[in-house]
């Protein structure tokens, strides 16, 4: 039967996973949309709980009237496609490559560190305090579908990361290309503050990106760490 309904319950859920942080570390699910993030999650033996379709589309799913899928859409109109997944979190993170993402508070950075990681074979992505939910919808889009690819773990204190740890701090210790480690946990902290002192203590190495001004953004500075750290030897 078709969804004709703004008041559908369903849809009504997929606004609060799409809206409230809360909402979906309580539920465990968070929403997906899109044609092509659906068929990442395929790819990658992800099974919906639910899956939602634009009637006449002929994609697989609930069909729900165009106009009311749009309602319940992040994305609004032209929205053919979304489903609702379960959460997946690891035990812990893992090696040899690691990411640790400390107070990256905007949801896009963390979905395309995401995407980084995956295009450069990390091992996991650990979410640390203060940083962004890699299950909100605009880091789903973010990661291209890596969100469904990369081990997500989450972590309270840096002793949990596999080390040895690089702590990514602007202009201090060595550049990142002179260290040379078969195993890597790299730090990163937000674009505005960095990495808190106490991070920065307690890690083994401090390196720097050499750059001509004074930052980049985390998820360009993560994207050329993994760069580097993916050309050291295993």
């Amino acid at each position: 039967m078709m969804i004709t309904s703004h008041h559908n319950e369903q849809l009504k859920e997929i606004r609060k996973l799409n809206q409230r942080r809360r909402w979906r570390e309580r539920s465990g699910r968070f929403v997906a949309e899109g044609e092509d993030l659906l068929a990442a999650a395929d790819a990658a033996g992800w099974q919906p709980v639910q899956r939602f379709c634009a009637a006449g589309s002929g994609l697989p799913g609930i069909e729900v009237e165009p106009r009311v899928l749009a309602s319940a859409s992040e994305l609004g109109s032209g929205t053919r496609a979304l489903a609702v997944y379960e959460e997946r979190w690891a035990a812990g993170p893992v090696g040899p490559l690691c990411v640790y993402l400390h107070g990256v508070h905007d949801p896009g950075n963390v979905g395309t560190i995401l995407r980084s990681a995956d295009a450069f074979g990390a091992a996991s992505v650990a979410i640390g305090a203060g940083t962004a939910d890699p299950f909100g919808p605009k880091a789903v889009r973010a990661s291209m579908g890596a969100v469904f690819s990369v081990l997500l773990a989450q972590v309270t204190d840096a002793a949990e990361l596999p080390g040895p740890t690089v702590a990514l701090v602007a202009g201090r210790g060595l550049r990142l290309d002179q260290l040379s480690l078969t195993a890597v946990t790299l730090l990163i902290g937000s674009e505005r503050d960095g990495l808190p002192d106490e991070v920065v203590r307690a890690a083994d190495h401090v390196a720097q990106i050499p750059i001509a001004n004074h930052s980049l953004n985390a998820a360009m500075a993560a994207t050329v760490a993994l760069y580097e750290a993916s050309r050291m030897p295993r």
